[in-house]
């Protein structure tokens, strides 16, 4: 019997019971209903381990536990469950060790054909339904894309490239917003093999030089404007410096968005330059839709290049497979997110962050994908869960630290509007604050899973977080994923529970990266993430694991907050300081000065018409000093502009830390920010510290 298409047990008796128990000082905050998690897809697959394969288990801990002690299998069940398309071959799943480990040897498989399989001209049975949808910022217009229209304009794009002389393992470079044309993009370029990198359009020309410029993309595909916090942003003017700056590029393709006045400045025309003659308009290129064909590749081989924040050095280029990222996006929206044909995703992420690929793959679930483009906040804080209601969205991504600020503005989305298809939230990025969780329930909905999960660019998706089966408890992420073999480490690599340790993966994900790029030997992979345990892989996350395999994050490891050899996360700190009233968001961080000296200022960005004066420092104080330890109470409290993030929402503490320790503020790279200016401020401060002791 197919996988997919399996009767589903009407007995929620059936159904497996949560592993989680209740421990002293911890909330539980919702509970899934028996018929929730009996028509979940992970509940399906389960019942499917069970009959195709004589594989019984009860709880998700127990479901975990095969799936690691028995990897190869759970992943070969992967590609059967959810019938991937492809050719399977007769090889091993895995072969070698990390880093280098080898998946699927000799499978041929192609990311497009399975992220587009429910479209009618792909075989599926979706055609006339909503695919893709593209809101915009001034809402003037709402774009809709059925399923066949999107594979239409994936095969004239594809035809367009192969035009080109595109060909399996050449680079296509993007600069595109979240608009549906950037996700036609992406499954143009992969369906004939070709490698897909992409940033924002918010970044300067020096931060897309220093990621494309070392792939060597033979073309470019940018947008003629965008609008962003209520002003159109023309983005013709700056390509002919683009292209100056990537010499490779031999053609071109522009995006032209004139549905609204804003837009319309292009009159049709690509400006005159260095590829006159060798760009080409969207519009023109998919006015004449073509049924897609599909390439399909060795299992390995690259399918995207995405990069690392890049603050303190050169963004590496971390590649993908093909094969990897499409067991992975079955299995993590499929298994952890449940992610069913019909479902509606939403998420609030720019295009340089893995957010947005992770979103674009729940196409491959048959879920329809919302795509918007503007400021988060535009025209009201709650804007995003305005566009989540409106649009009936089932599943909505987000980070943290847009939730907290809805939250810190007061909003009441619930009061307004309707949030009743609303399912799952799913937050990343950072920690979500212990009153942002309680705000979520009061406010938005009190029957949804609400999902603070942690993961990463490296893998393309997530290590601990959500499953369908269990309670949500505060402040906590309730278990690894499925085929992750998730622990805890103290410094001399031994498993620790129950106190700090870093984040390890102690088996090989098909969705760890190939390779960085310009690293065949894997050099700076190594380095990157096995210099601590060998063979084993550190995500550079502080946390805590609990007995029940519940986990805690900290914050980044290399951020620890060391006072008197006694170790804390930054995050602890700054959750009690954010819950202080006035405190809009803070920041700390801990200086290890020459000499065995320890600075520690706390950073503290104050809520409008609030002043960082003796009264709020005391009262930021007395709460570290009862909530935490009078050990942590900061050297000094200094009003802050904003707290510096990168583009993916991360807390920027590693730079800021570094200049405050001695390094030469231009070796950071400012377009790494999600605003360069806040991170200017704290650059200067960091100079303006080594200033002093220096005088």
């Amino acid at each position: 019997m197919s996988a997919l298409s399996m009767p589903q047990n009407n007995d929620v008796q059936d159904c497996p019971t949560p592993t989680s128990q209740p421990q002293p000082g911890r909330q539980k905050l919702w509970t899934p209903s028996p018929q929730r998690v009996q028509d979940s897809v992970l509940h399906r697959y389960q019942q499917w381990l069970a009959e195709e394969h004589g594989v019984s288990t009860g709880d998700y801990l127990e479901l975990w536990d095969w799936s690691i002690e028995n990897l190869d299998q759970f992943w070969d069940t992967v590609w059967e469950f959810f019938e991937v398309r492809g050719d399977r071959g007769d090889g091993p799943v895995r072969q070698g060790q990390m880093p280098g480990v080898r998946w699927f040897s000799g499978a041929q498989i192609n990311y497009a054909e399975n992220t587009l399989r429910h479209a009618t001209v792909c075989g599926g049975t979706l055609g006339d339904q909503e695919a893709l949808v593209g809101l915009h910022e001034d809402q003037s217009w709402r774009d809709s894309l059925t399923w066949d229209e999107l594979a239409g304009q994936v095969g004239a794009l594809a035809a367009q490239l192969k035009e080109f002389g595109v060909g399996p393992g050449d680079r296509v470079s993007a600069v595109l917003p979240n608009i549906p044309q950037t996700a036609v993009a992406l499954l143009a370029t992969t369906s004939i093999g070709a490698v897909w990198s992409v940033v924002n359009t918010d970044f300067g020309a020096t931060g897309i030089r220093d990621r494309f410029a070392q792939i060597e993309p033979t073309v470019l595909i940018t947008v003629d404007s965008y609008q962003f916090n209520g002003r159109a942003r023309n983005q013709l003017g700056s390509l002919e410096e683009l292209l100056e700056a990537l010499p490779t590029v031999e053609h071109h393709i522009l995006v032209d968005q004139e549905q609204t006045t804003a837009h319309k400045h292009t009159s049709g025309e690509i400006p005159a330059g260095r590829l006159t003659g060798h760009s080409r308009l969207y519009s023109q290129i998919v006015a004449e839709p073509k049924t897609p064909e599909f390439t399909r590749v060795e299992f390995n081989e690259p399918l995207w290049i995405l990069y690392s924040s890049g603050t303190t050095g050169r963004p590496k280029g971390i590649v993908h497979s093909h094969g990897g990222i499409v067991l992975e996006q079955f299995k993590s929206n499929g298994l952890q997110y449940d992610v069913r044909s019909g479902d509606r995703i939403y998420f609030s992420a720019a295009t340089t962050w893995v957010m947005w690929n992770l979103m674009v793959e729940s196409l491959a679930l048959g879920a329809t994908v919302i795509t918007y483009d503007g400021a988060p906040a535009y025209g009201a804080a709650d804007r995003q869960l305005e566009i989540v209601s409106r649009e009936r969205a089932t599943l909505y991504g987000t980070g943290a630290a847009v939730l907290a600020m809805i939250e810190k503005s007061g909003a009441r989305p619930a009061e307004q509007h309707d949030f009743s298809a609303l399912r799952t939230i799913l937050s990343s990025g950072s920690p979500l604050p212990d009153t942002t969780w309680d705000w979520v329930y009061e406010h938005i909905s009190a029957d949804l899973r609400l999902g603070s999960d942690s993961g990463g660019t490296d893998i393309s998706s997530g290590f601990i977080g959500s499953n369908p089966f269990d309670p949500v408890w505060k402040g906590e992420l309730i278990s690894p994923y499925l085929g992750v073999a998730a622990d805890t480490y103290d410094d001399v690599g031994r498993p620790v529970t129950g106190e700090v340790g870093e984040l390890v993966v102690t088996e090989p994900m098909p969705s760890m990266p190939i390779m960085l790029w310009n690293d065949p030997e894997m050099t700076r992979c190594r380095e990157t993430y096995f210099d601590s345990f060998e063979g084993v892989w550190r995500q550079g996350d502080w946390v805590t694991q609990l007995p029940e395999r519940h986990f805690i994050i900290h914050g980044r490891s290399d951020a620890t907050i060391n006072r008197g050899g006694i170790r804390m996360g930054s995050a602890d700190i700054c959750q009690i300081v954010d819950e202080v009233p006035g405190v809009q968001a803070s920041m700390v961080i801990g200086v290890e000065l020459p000499g065995g000296g320890y600075h520690m200022p706390l950073f503290v960005v104050p809520q409008e018409g609030v002043h960082v004066d003796c009264t709020l420092r005391d009262a930021i104080i007395l709460d570290i000093r009862r909530e935490l330890s009078a050990r942590y109470v900061p050297d000094e409290i200094i009003a802050a502009p904003d707290v510096p993030r990168t583009r993916t929402g991360k807390l920027m503490e590693v730079p800021v830390k570094k200049v405050f320790q001695g390094r030469a503020p231009e070796s950071i790279d400012r377009e790494a920010a999600s605003d360069p200016e806040v991170l200017a401020w704290y650059l200067q401060k960091g100079t303006e510290f080594q200033r002093s002791r220096s005088g």
